[in-house]
């Protein structure tokens, strides 16, 4: 149940990122906006185990790749929807 977790608690530090050649505060950025993102498609009624699956594999997926900093928000954004229609997909 969504209600029972918050976004909050799955949002990056700068700290957290580790080394990105002077661009960590940007993926930062970009990674908890993509978390943000994620958390309004997700469905009220998920089971929290979903959820954390879900948006941990945001990062999961996107670590260290460079579409993090080198692509266009909305092709980013394109990617959740259609990764978070996959995993929810994947639990049916």
């Amino acid at each position: 149940m969504k209600d029972l977790v918050n976004v909050q608690d799955y949002l990056f530090a700068i700290a957290d990122v580790g080394d990105w050649e002077g661009e960590e505060e940007q993926v930062t950025e970009t990674l908890n906006e993509l978390i943000h993102f994620a958390w309004q498609l997700l469905p009220d009624d998920l089971d929290c185990e979903t959820i954390d699956n879900i948006i941990n594999g945001i990062w999961e997926h996107l670590r260290g790749d460079l579409a993090l900093i080198e692509v266009e928000f909305e092709e980013l954004t394109d990617w959740v929807i259609h990764y978070i229609h996959s995993s929810l997909d994947e639990k049916v």
